[in-house]
């Protein structure tokens, strides 16, 4: 059993304690597989800087543990979750009120493209799903100078997707492929999963 003291330090059934450190272990979430996981989601984690009382609009918030691992990692920082599907985010709903600070974070369930225009003005976006190049155009608009942005997707249309933001505003432009150890047979080998593209931007200053 998961165990959350009041000081949001996380104990698993092990006795392993996790504190503010970005790359929570994925079975703490409740997720349906649409999770970004433990090691691409602290690169994202290390792009977007969390920062003492900022806020991070997470678009296409999944399970909510990008947004989750923002508000744990800085005092005072607030994440607003946008997931479509009502199902995913009431189950994101739901991993905030276990892991994140009381009213740190909140989801929406809408659209993108309904929903950013109404949201208070962000410190740093990451868009994990359904990325389009008028999500990210509508993200860079709201930014603020130094904001920053991070896309991840694992499709083709997403690698094109960040290709041309790159070639666009600049940023970093990366491809992750995760590999871990599994039993294969009596034996082990290396079980690799869906490599993510990844694009990473900081906005100019003036």
């Amino acid at each position: 059993m998961w165990i959350m003291t009041d000081d949001a330090l996380i104990e698993d059934p092990n006795g392993h304690v996790f504190g503010s450190a970005p790359g929570l272990p994925d079975e703490l979430f409740e997720h349906d597989g649409l999770i970004t996981k433990r090691h691409i989601r602290a690169t994202a984690i290390a792009h977007l800087r969390p920062r003492s009382g900022e806020l991070l609009w997470d678009v296409g918030a999944g399970a909510g543990s990008v947004a989750i691992e923002w508000c744990r990692a800085a005092d005072g920082a607030r994440a607003i979750g946008i997931e479509r599907n009502a199902v995913r985010a009431e189950r994101a709903r739901a991993n905030a009120l276990r892991l994140t600070p009381n009213g740190a974070m909140k989801i929406l369930k809408a659209t993108a493209a309904d929903a950013l225009d109404e949201l208070l003005p962000p410190d740093a976006v990451f868009i994990g799903g359904g990325a389009t190049i008028s999500v990210v155009e509508r993200a860079m608009e709201r930014l603020p100078p130094d904001g920053r942005l991070v896309v991840h997707g694992i499709t083709i249309e997403a690698e094109l997707l960040c290709v041309e933001a790159q070639r666009r505003w600049g940023g970093q432009l990366s491809r992750m492929q995760v590999e871990t150890a599994q039993p294969l047979g009596a034996l082990t080998g290396w079980q690799p999963a869906r490599t993510v593209i990844q694009w990473a931007h900081q906005k100019a200053s003036g």
